[in-house]
C-alpha cells in the first residue's frame, strides 16, 4: 500500500496561526447559528422575506467556516473544531434582530482584522491572500446589515409589510 504524502504544515502556517484559524471556525459557526436563530424567529413572526435573508446569511457563514476548514486541511495542519455557544433565541422586534446581526458582523470584522495582523506579523503571504476574501466579504456584510437596519428603522415596527415587499423585489443592499 502506498504511503500518503502529506504537506509540511509548518511550511505554510505556524501553530499560532492554525490555532487562530481553528478558533475562527467556531466564530463563523456561531454566526451561522445566530442567523438561523434570527431567521426562525422572523419566520414565526410571519416575516418570510426577512427570514429568508437570515437563512441565507446563516448558510453563508457556514460556508465561511468551511473555507477555514479547507485551508487548514490543505496545509496539512490539525483541525480542532471548537465548541460553539448557543445563540440568542429570544427577540422582541425585527430591529433587535438586525441590530444583533450588525454588531456580530462588526465583531467578525475585528476578528478577521486580527487574523490579518497575525498573518502579516508572521510574513505569511499565503494566509494574507486567503484572508483577503474575508476582508472584502466583511465590508459587504457590514454594509448589508447597516442598510437593512436603516430600512427597518425607516419603516418602523408597524411598517414591516413594506420591508417585506421591498425585500421581495430588491433584496438587501441591491441597487437594481
Amino acid at each position: 500500500m502506498a504511503k500518503k504524502m502529506t504537506v509540511d504544515s509548518a511550511l505554510f502556517a505556524s501553530d499560532a496561526l492554525i490555532a487562530a484559524f481553528n478558533k475562527q471556525i467556531g466564530n463563523e459557526f456561531l454566526a451561522s447559528h445566530q442567523y438561523v436563530s434570527i431567521a426562525s424567529w422572523l419566520a414565526v413572526q410571519n416575516l418570510p422575506e426577512l427570514a429568508r435573508t437570515f437563512y441565507e446569511q446563516g448558510d453563508e457563514e457556514r460556508q465561511h467556516a468551511l473555507k477555514f476548514v479547507k485551508f487548514i486541511t490543505d496545509v496539512g495542519a490539525p483541525l480542532r473544531l471548537p465548541a460553539v455557544a448557543a445563540p440568542k433565541c429570544d427577540f422582541k422586534t425585527a430591529e433587535e434582530c438586525v441590530t444583533i446581526a450588525l454588531e456580530a458582523e462588526k465583531e467578525v470584522t475585528r476578528q478577521i482584522n486580527d487574523l490579518v495582523k497575525l498573518a502579516h506579523k508572521e510574513t505569511n503571504t499565503l494566509a494574507v491572500r486567503f484572508l483577503d476574501y474575508f476582508v472584502t466579504e466583511q465590508l459587504e456584510e457590514v454594509n448589508k446589515m447597516t442598510a437593512l437596519l436603516a430600512l427597518l428603522r425607516r419603516a418602523g415596527e408597524d411598517g414591516m409589510i413594506y420591508v417585506e415587499d421591498y425585500l421581495s423585489r430588491r433584496g438587501v443592499g441591491d441597487s437594481k
